[in-house]
């Protein structure tokens, strides 16, 4: 861990204001040339790891001075930001590390730990490693499977050989034959540095089973629904992130060029994994924290996700709902990530059902999520057609072919399917506090409750704000972005 902290020592996020599509070729070409780490991208920005000095002036010299002179410094030293994520430092670790964890996180935005009301268990004061989540999942599964509500099961073997662990949450039958229920999937991990969605996944969890006897919206979804959980789908990368590199984001199987291994799982799925616009040296090289593969379904965790979810399908489950949780910037995206010239045929109801999400996650804790189609990146609410860097003839910072937000949606016929991007914007970016499990884990509950309640025929009206009286920004919010759509149309 010293080693690690030392070499992101002299490294910073930078952030690079866009607003032409002249300045977004300019960067994607940059990034292309030097396979730079891009941490967040939305219509407006591009945040960057970059580094030591000489690297960060390489890199610039290759941009035009519009953005050489428009960006800012996130976090200044990143190996300090590192030390922050990791739990409070132990006997075990030496003494110079100790009193690097000590002074850790000086050098980012001051945060003040909001109170944590009612929750007393400590597995969310700190992140947690693979092993420790895998024993708490297996005390739920022990203390609560008796009366028919957790099973613990697993949905495949990582690359490595792991079990990726998922909990099944309902009052229905927990048999191991009975598969035949309405069902919604929460998945988080994909990305192994994210660590805040794993945290989330459990949470969220963790809320809902504890919550099940008190809270009657909660025993409503779970007895008309079951939730299956899968906080980890890539424990050969999460487990890497605590052992070797914090800011590792891939899979850790071999590619084809030995001194990168790793696939981005976010891009390895089978629908429309052409869009992914291979011609651009990012999206195809083995090093690219992008890559996605040279074919479909290469990624081991890939395929055993979607065989999974496919024999549950055969069994007669039926998912009515997707989530993949991921950080950061604090968006609820929906299909199509792959075109902004495709529109799913149940737009409309997608689009309302995310700013109820992001409405009731707002009211939780004050914390604004905006919302958009993946294709975009969820760009501000503001933007429109008219904004000089919309739609297909941007020049794309990620890639947007082989989503698992587009497959689960497309193949499987999963009529809500939203990938939410959680906090923060852009202080902490992947290094976000332990301060903020809690709270975000919080937000994420409140909007699971909506939805079930969505789904349950209400249309929110008894969790939430009915249709009806709706907040009038909402309803105006809505109205600008339909006719946006028909405008594209």
């Amino acid at each position: 861990m010293l080693d690690q902290l030392r070499y992101y020592e002299d490294q910073v996020v930078i952030r690079f204001n866009v607003s032409t599509r002249e300045d977004e070729a300019a960067l994607r070409g940059g990034i292309d040339r030097m396979l730079v780490d891009v941490w967040d991208f939305t219509a407006n920005y591009t945040d960057i790891r970059l580094g030591p000095e000489k690297r960060i002036h390489a890199f610039l010299s290759l941009l035009p001075e519009s953005l050489r002179s428009s960006y800012s410094v996130l976090i200044p030293n990143v190996g300090r930001a590192i030390a922050a994520t990791y739990p409070p430092s132990t006997p075990e670790i030496d003494s110079e590390l100790q009193s690097v964890l000590h002074n850790r996180g000086s050098t980012t935005p001051n945060m003040q730990p909001p109170r944590r009301r009612g929750v007393d268990d400590l597995f969310f004061q700190d992140f947690q490693p693979l092993t420790v989540i895998t024993t708490w999942m297996r005390l739920l599964e022990s203390m609560f499977r008796g009366r028919g509500l957790v099973r613990m099961i697993s949905i495949g073997k990582s690359y490595e050989g792991r079990d990726i662990p998922a909990l099944r949450v309902g009052l229905g039958s927990q048999d191991e034959g009975n598969s035949r229920r309405d069902t919604i999937l929460i998945t988080g991990g994909l990305h192994a540095r994210e660590w805040i969605a794993m945290s989330t996944v459990n949470y969220i969890a963790w809320s809902f089973i504890t919550s099940v006897d008190d809270d009657p919206m909660i025993n409503r979804i779970l007895q008309n629904f079951d939730i299956i959980f899968v906080p980890v789908l890539n424990p050969d990368g999460y487990e890497y992130t605590w052992e070797v590199d914090r800011l590792w984001r891939k899979t850790r199987q071999p590619t084809s060029v030995s001194t990168c291994p790793g696939y981005d799982l976010g891009h390895t799925f089978g629908y429309q994994w052409k869009e992914m616009n291979h011609q651009f040296s990012y999206y195809d090289e083995e090093c690219s924290e992008s890559y996605g593969g040279h074919a479909p379904f290469e990624a081991v965790e890939a395929c055993e996700l979607a065989d999974w979810a496919r024999n549950m399908t055969e069994d007669g489950a039926n998912f009515v709902g997707f989530f993949d949780l991921h950080s950061y910037s604090q968006q609820v995206l929906f299909p199509y990530e792959y075109s902004c010239e495709a529109y799913p045929p149940n737009e409309e109801n997608l689009e309302e059902v995310a700013y109820n999400l992001a409405k009731h996650m707002r009211l939780t804790n004050g914390e604004v999520y905006t919302v958009g189609p993946a294709c975009e990146g969820a760009v501000a609410s503001e933007h429109t057609l008219e904004s000089p860097l919309s739609g297909n003839d941007r020049a794309r910072i990620e890639n947007r072919g082989g989503s698992l937000t587009d497959y689960i949606f497309h193949e499987l016929n999963v009529p809500y399917s939203y990938q939410i991007k959680l906090r923060d914007t852009g202080s902490y970016g992947f290094l976000l506090p332990s301060e903020n499990i809690v709270p975000t884990g919080q937000e994420l509950v409140q909007a699971m409750k909506y939805f079930g309640d969505y789904l349950l025929g209400n249309n929110g009206h008894e969790f939430g704000v009915s249709d009806a009286n709706k907040p009038e920004e909402v309803i105006a919010e809505l109205r600008k972005r339909n006719t946006k759509h028909m405008r594209r149309r």
